[in-house]
């Protein structure tokens, strides 16, 4: 995975957006720090990913980037597949990142207005190209002030955008994210069990290809890897 911020690879943990600091990896040549389409390319090249996950997390908070978009656009451009997480609550907006070669948009529940807004995404796009993330934080999902979401669980939230058309479900916890804790097995089996026949991708907290073989004998489908690959733990092969 990698997040950008102001066009850079930044290094998230623990959700803390203001803190993030640019990537360092042994995945990138020591004056590539913080060189987004650099960390896509290795991504590819050296952990041999089938899809990279991007994330604007200025788009994602309504700030606008000068560096971001044109950054977002190369990755997409030069090194696909890309599923692209910017914020998107519009079919205007996913219809974008499609046009410049995302394969798949994420439309998060941290800026997702209603379920209707969703839907709206996927008759755009089509089914195929939509990714729901249940963004969570220490598993309590992240919503919209007044969004008619705020008073469900997880599996509520989840079953409410399956109804909607998503195909494919993302469990996000943002508190785990670069803490490599360990993902939320329990929740990710919960859903899993509630909703078999979706795509469910897990994100936050992934710290070994342990974890990861774990995740696929509970049926989970992939998941977001950042800061295992950073720190140097051996992660390959497909689990």
């Amino acid at each position: 995975m990698i997040d950008l911020k102001a066009g850079r690879a930044v290094h998230a943990r623990g959700g803390l957006r203001d803190s993030y600091e640019p990537v360092r990896s042994p995945l990138l040549a020591p004056d590539d720090v913080g060189d987004a389409l650099a960390l896509a390319r290795a991504y590819r090249d050296g952990a041999g990913l089938a899809e990279i996950y991007v994330a604007d997390l200025d788009a994602i908070a309504g700030i606008r980037s000068p560096r971001g978009a044109p950054t977002l656009a190369a990755i997409c451009r030069e090194v696909p597949p890309v599923m692209v997480d910017a914020g998107i609550t519009t079919p205007e907006a996913a219809q974008h990142a499609i046009d410049i070669g995302a394969r798949r948009v994420v439309v998060g529940l941290e800026t997702l207005g209603s379920v209707a807004e969703l839907a709206r995404i996927v008759r755009q796009v089509g089914r195929e190209r939509v990714v729901f993330s249940l963004d969570l934080r220490a598993g309590v999902p992240i919503t919209r002030p007044g969004s008619p979401l705020a008073e469900l669980d997880p599996q509520a939230i989840a079953q409410r955008a399956i109804a909607a058309g998503a195909p494919s479900i993302l469990l996000l916890d943002l508190a785990r994210v670069g803490q490599v804790v360990g993902p939320d097995f329990p929740l990710a089996r919960a859903i899993r069990a509630a909703f078999p026949s979706v795509e469910l991708l897990i994100g936050g907290g992934i710290s070994s290809g342990v974890e990861l073989a774990a995740l696929a004998a509970d049926g989970c489908d992939g998941a977001l890897v950042g800061t295992a690959f950073h720190a140097g733990v051996p992660i390959a092969g497909r689990y």
